[in-house]
C-alpha cells in the first residue's frame, strides 16, 4: 500500500469522498505539518498551530494510481484559493499535497502542471514533504458516515462520482 496526504479544506468531505473510491483502502483525518507537537482541533481553531486539516490516504497502487488519486482530489477543491474552501476560511483550510516518498514528486508536479492549465488564476495548493501528521480526534473520523446530514463544503453529488469511479 502507498500513502499520500491531501488537504482540501474541511477534512470531513475530503475523507468521505476519497473513502468511496475503489482502490483507496483507508482514509484517516488529521493535522499535517504542525509547528507544535500533537495539535488538537482546538489548537487549529485558535490558530495555535500552523497545521492543515489533512486526509491520510492509503491506496492500493495495483488498483488506482497516484495520478488517479490526485485527479479525483482536484475535482473537489478550488486550488486557486488561499486559506479557504467553500465556507471554511482559515489557514487550516488551505489546500495541500504532502508526500512521504520523493519518487512521487514528478507525478505530483505533473498533476499540478496539468491542473494549472484549467485555471486562469495561479494554483495555490502547497506541495511539501510531510513533516508530521497527528490523527484527529475520534469524532472527526468518518464524520459524514456518523452524521449523514453533517456539514460538507463538497457538493454531495460528487460522492456519486467517487462511488462510480472505475465502475463504468
Amino acid at each position: 500500500m502507498k500513502k499520500i496526504y491531501l488537504a482540501g479544506g474541511c477534512f470531513w468531505g475530503v475523507e468521505h469522498f476519497l473513502s468511496l473510491v475503489e482502490g483507496i483502502v483507508r482514509t484517516t483525518v488529521g493535522y499535517a505539518n504542525s509547528d507544535i507537537d500533537h495539535p488538537s482541533y482546538e489548537d487549529l481553531k485558535a490558530q495555535r498551530s500552523s497545521a492543515s486539516e489533512t486526509v491520510e490516504v492509503e491506496y492500493d497502487e495495483n488498483v488506482i494510481s497516484l495520478k488517479e488519486v490526485l485527479d479525483l482530489f482536484f475535482v473537489i477543491i478550488d486550488p486557486t484559493l488561499i486559506d479557504q474552501q467553500g465556507h471554511d476560511i482559515g489557514h487550516q483550510y488551505r489546500t495541500g499535497i504532502y508526500y512521504i516518498d520523493e519518487k512521487n514528486l514528478p507525478v505530483i508536479q505533473q498533476g499540478l502542471k496539468e491542473l494549472s492549465l484549467k485555471y486562469s488564476e495561479p494554483i495555490r495548493t502547497e506541495l511539501l514533504p510531510l513533516e508530521n501528521f497527528t490523527v484527529a480526534e475520534e469524532y472527526h473520523q468518518d464524520y459524514l458516515i456518523k452524521n449523514p446530514e453533517g456539514y460538507c463544503h463538497i457538493d454531495r453529488k460528487m460522492f456519486e462520482i467517487a462511488r462510480n469511479y472505475r465502475k463504468n
